[in-house]
């Protein structure tokens, strides 16, 4: 070995070394692969730090699909394998700065690919070549086509990343996941054919003041589904416009968004508020209230859907009326008549009342007007969400707080679609699956699954629905949340 040799070994080792030791500085990090199987594609999300530049390429033979992120460090993410029917395996591999993900293709399939810059997300679904012109994930549905499922129709809807299951004839159940801009939403559905199933409100432990779970109260009713319904109070008492089987079972005094239906089974949304007056004698004075706690100088209607007494104290006068009289006077704690009511007074209201005696003439007049007057049954909430077709959030009309109407949270809604069929639904909100949505994002997502008419319901940690007795979404309270009411799914 010459001079110059034994001189530029050592240093040329040197050189290899250090540069084997080097590590690139990569401009982002694969932070995770997730993927999901459903009915119309496979899809592949690759939750990233930053965007970084990227191809796809599929081999010679077309069965590997190829995706290069390039001046990307895998880090410590799960390299976790998968397969099914449409993706045979899955390999990871980095080769200097590109992180390499290969994913095996079963033959007659092709890839849609698409992103997300903020969180940066690329998503790759796996899908059979004739489905490649489907609907895009911002697709909305255009049409009322409908599907027969056994008997009975439900709409078809195709969007990207929604999963419908046929959980009886004309009842379609369905999970839609997709991401916007700030990151994943999870949304529930439950479609119910018109002319086979009817909806019904009904309260938990079928009386006011009351509190269950809405599975609770599906599988005390024999529900095909059910959905958590109106705002209540911490005891369980109504905070809404409630009418079941033709009797008032709660109130509003603001003139909010309500769901009905009528004598011949048609349903009907709209904007209803309650007034009543109650004459014992020859006195009138104004309703505070139905079926709630007895306030102050107030006068409240007790009736079968609070139970069988009025559980007041002996602080007040309470008249019991059945057929147009006055058949009992008590200080409190009355028996409610299954066939009557009972008009419970304090202070200045019953000061108004001290000359009645029993057989004293009493009339009620409830009134909600047309056609609310004439509905069956009745669950006010609200707001308003979609009216004929269009986005219409009416959250500030109808005075609602800013708890209700600002902020992304977990939200329910009940709503017709253009087929004439019934919708539960619900997203869920401040966890890790789904961010939740305000009230229009809300309007905007149930447009797009096809609702003419729809109205929100309770939201928050009482967003509940519920198929076949079992809870379809993840409430955020971790566990389902005693309510005061539900809208239950029954077959006619």
């Amino acid at each position: 070995m010459n001079h110059f040799i034994r001189k530029s070994l050592p240093l040329a080792l040197g050189i290899l070394l250090a540069l084997q030791s080097v590590t690139f500085a990569a401009s982002a990090n694969l932070d995770a692969v997730r993927y999901h199987s459903g009915s119309e594609h496979d899809r592949v999300v690759f939750d990233l730090s930053a965007m970084p530049d990227y191809s796809i390429r599929t081999s010679d033979d077309g069965k590997d699909l190829i995706v290069d992120f390039q001046d990307v460090a895998g880090g410590t993410f799960k390299r976790t394998p998968f397969h099914s029917s449409r993706i045979e395996s899955v390999k990871y591999s980095q080769d200097k700065d590109h992180m390499i993900v290969t994913l095996r293709l079963k033959a007659g399939l092709t890839y849609r690919v698409n992103k997300l810059n903020g969180p940066a997300r690329v998503f790759v679904d796996i899908l059979p070549k004739e489905a490649v012109e489907s609907s895009n994930a911002n697709q909305s549905v255009q049409s009322t086509q409908t599907v027969s499922a056994g008997t009975g129709s439900v709409m078809a809807l195709n969007l990207d990343g929604m999963y419908t299951e046929m959980a009886a004839p004309g009842i379609a159940k369905r999970t839609y996941v997709y991401w916007d801009d700030d990151g994943k939403v999870t949304a529930y559905f439950l479609e119910a054919d018109k002319n086979l199933y009817k909806v019904k409100p009904v309260l938990a432990q079928n009386h006011v003041p009351g509190l269950q779970t809405t599975s609770g109260m599906s599988d005390a009713n024999d529900a095909v589904a059910a959905i958590n319904a109106t705002y209540f109070a911490g005891g369980g008492d109504m905070i809404g416009m409630v009418k079941i089987d033709g009797q008032m079972a709660g109130t509003t005094y603001y003139n909010r968004t309500a769901f009905g239906i009528m004598p011949d089974g048609r349903p009907i949304f709209g904007r209803v508020s309650y007034s009543g007056t109650v004459t014992l004698g020859s006195v009138s004075q104004p309703v505070g209230g139905v079926d709630c706690e007895r306030g102050e100088n107030s006068l409240v209607i007790y009736n079968k859907w609070y139970g069988s007494r009025t559980r007041t104290n002996e602080y007040g006068m309470e008249y019991v009326v059945r057929n147009g009289r006055v058949t009992a006077i008590n200080t409190g704690n009355s028996d409610i008549p299954a066939d009557g009511c009972v008009i419970s007074v304090h202070g200045t209201a019953a000061d108004a009342y001290s000359g009645i005696k029993v057989g004293d003439r009493a009339n009620v007049q409830q009134d909600i007007g047309s056609p609310w007057n004439e509905a069956v049954d009745i669950m006010g909430a609200g707001p308003c969400l979609v009216h004929n077709g269009q986005i219409s959030v009416t959250a500030a009309d109808e005075e609602f707080p800013s708890d209700i109407r600002y902020g992304r949270a977990p939200r329910s809604a009940v709503a017709v679609l253009r087929n004439g069929n019934y919708l539960f639904a619900v997203v869920d909100g401040r966890q890790e699956c789904s961010h939740g949505l305000t009230l229009t994002e809300w309007a905007v997502l149930l447009k797009k699954v096809g609702a003419q008419e729809a109205m929100n319901l309770d939201g928050g940690g009482s967003s509940d629905l519920v198929v076949g007795g079992q809870v379809q979404n993840s409430p955020s309270d971790g566990t389902e949340r005693y309510v005061g009411s539900a809208l239950i799914v029954v077959k006619k």
